[in-house]
């Protein structure tokens, strides 16, 4: 297959060079900032301008550090400038951080999914950088998943979390630049932003149309086909069911001790669910939920990525799962009032019955819309 040229922002970085020559530098990166000859963001920054201070988010600066987990600022080991945490104590830039740069530069890789925490290091960010009249710039990035289809409900911002901030569908269809542009028009912030735009892509590309490479973005979404099924098989996090983590596919592999995974896959399988399998699997977590513990359940394939919608797969499976296994089945609770399911899809209205996964997203058809009409002032390609 042909594939096709594509510049991410990072690659165009002269363009914004005089705009960055004299002023200190702050960027939040991770592993996934680098060019197309795989150069770290934080390297090319550094070597050319003056780099002062890194952010790290979730996972790490250089992606180490597991999901949910919180860790201490300290040094850059390869530059030795210094990386603040903004995920764990605090997730928003404090009066020290944002005394530590005149610029604040982004470039991340993301997965076009609206629970992704990177997104919201971006808003709050920029939130703080538009309260201390700092500038903003983001080297933009592809959406793997393309920048066409927009899937599942869209958030009610009674829900609003650090996994779904705003009123977006689960799958949004923009460029973290594109939702960076958004972000400013939503929040109606003052602030000085400049995307670095991509050169050669297009809304249909999906990350293996382009000859970019990938970089994981977190060390339980590392391949394209992962990234597809987490759209919807990241919804089984507010569940006691294992979303695979623990195993070599997380997001793929759906399972409990308690399920029978050959009556799982028939139940699915009468479903019309085109472009998506769900076939019996069997796997054994070596952490997370179960660690240790047999788990049985399913695989999610998509069969046809162009006709597949995960979301509605995934809710559909635990429509099966919630049927099935009445008694043992659990929905996982941040605190006694809180549920994380609510948090993921935006809406408690599913986890409280009043609509299968169906009719769910049937009623959001018109939300769904909606964003569509209203993305199309930002778009940028």
């Amino acid at each position: 297959m042909t594939k096709h040229t594509v510049y991410s922002g990072i690659d165009r970085l002269d363009t914004v060079a005089a705009q960055l020559r004299g002023k200190r530098l702050g960027l939040m990166t991770n592993q996934t900032g680098m060019d197309r000859h795989f150069r770290s963001s934080i390297d090319l920054l550094h070597a050319q301008f003056d780099l002062t201070a890194l952010f790290a988010v979730e996972h790490g600066i250089r992606g180490d550090v597991q999901a949910g987990a919180a860790y201490e600022t300290a040094p850059d080991p390869a530059t030795g400038v210094p990386v603040y945490a903004v995920y764990g104590k605090t997730h928003r830039l404090t009066p020290e951080m944002l005394d530590a740069f005149d610029v604040f530069c982004f470039d991340m890789q993301d997965v076009g999914a609206r629970f992704y925490t990177y997104l919201y290091a971006l808003s709050f960010a920029m939130e703080e950088c538009a309260r201390a009249g700092k500038p903003v710039v983001v080297f933009d990035r592809i959406n793997p998943l393309g920048g066409e289809r927009v899937e599942g409900p869209v958030l009610d911002p009674r829900f609003a979390s650090y996994v779904g901030m705003y009123p977006l569908p689960t799958r949004y269809g923009l460029t973290i630049g594109e939702y960076a542009l958004w972000v400013r028009r939503h929040l109606g912030l003052d602030l000085d932003l400049t995307v670095v735009p991509l050169a050669g892509w297009q809304r249909g590309f999906y990350l293996d149309d382009t000859d970019l490479p990938w970089v994981a973005p977190s060390p339980n979404c590392a391949t394209l086909h992962a990234a597809l099924c987490y759209i919807g098989s990241c919804v089984f996090e507010g569940t006691n069911l294992s979303e695979g983590r623990g195993t070599t596919l997380p997001f793929e592999y759906i399972g409990a001790p308690f399920i029978d995974a050959a009556r799982l896959e028939e139940r699915m399988s009468a479903h019309d669910l085109p472009g998506l399998h769900f076939r019996a699997a069997h796997f054994t977590p070596t952490f997370s939920k179960h660690a240790g513990t047999p788990c049985h359940g399913v695989q999610m394939h998509i069969t046809h990525r162009d006709r597949a919608e995960a979301v509605e797969g995934a809710l559909t499976l635990l429509d099966e799962v919630r049927a099935l296994y009445p008694r043992d089945f659990a929905w996982h609770q941040n605190t006694p009032d809180t549920y994380f399911i609510d948090k993921l899809l935006g809406t408690d209205a599913y986890r409280l019955g009043r609509y299968d996964a169906r009719s769910l997203l049937a009623a959001h058809r018109d939300a769904r819309q909606a964003f569509l009409e209203d993305r199309r002032e930002i778009m940028l390609y």
